[in-house]
């Protein structure tokens, strides 16, 4: 599994979103889909940096996961963890487990949902049993991973009009430097 150690690496590979066609909406590419969900929580949590820099990179291993896209989330948290901290890879990690708790906890969710997203709902574990959900709600970043989730899906607009990826340099900058 790859890790990114320095920021540089994490900007090579976001740059390579650039040009990679998105496994949500293919009229967008993945740093597409990661700049619309980071704009959308900075307008919402415009104080709360580590969930922007989440949002960002949520699904940076989209491309290194297969159909159903199953491991994509623990695999990008894994990735940046080192790099990132814990609370943004726990962010990216639990985005999927974010739309299960959302599907089994209210009814309307799932038409929410794009056509790919309530495909990889199955290959991603479907709703959750209910000790899955107490489970999930024990997590002292649960809330933050449902707001992720929901800008998540909110971040399918081709053509949207969002900062680019050079507005989000000092933030991640500061991320990667709380960590050293």
């Amino acid at each position: 599994m790859q890790r990114f150690r320095t920021l540089d690496d994490l900007l090579d590979h976001l740059r390579v979103l650039g040009i990679t066609a998105s496994v949500e909406m293919r009229m967008l590419t993945e740093l597409d889909h990661g700049l619309q969900c980071a704009a959308l929580l900075e307008r919402d949590h415009p104080g709360d940096v580590e969930l922007q820099m989440a949002g960002l990179i949520h699904d940076l291993a989209h491309p290194w996961d297969g159909p159903g896209q199953p491991r994509h989330a623990a695999m990008g948290a894994e990735a940046v963890r080192g790099l990132l901290g814990d609370r943004v890879a726990e962010l990216i990690g639990g985005h999927v487990k974010a739309k299960r708790y959302l599907v089994t906890v209210d009814p309307t969710y799932r038409e929410q949902l794009s056509g790919d997203s309530i495909m990889t709902l199955a290959a991603q574990g479907g709703n959750f049993t209910q000790q899955e959900t107490h489970i999930f709600r024990a997590q002292p970043n649960w809330e933050a991973m449902v707001e992720l989730r929901c800008a998540d899906d909110a971040a399918k607009v081709p053509g949207a009009q969002v900062p680019g990826l050079d507005h989000w340099l000092a933030a991640l900058r500061s991320v990667v430097h709380r960590r050293r």
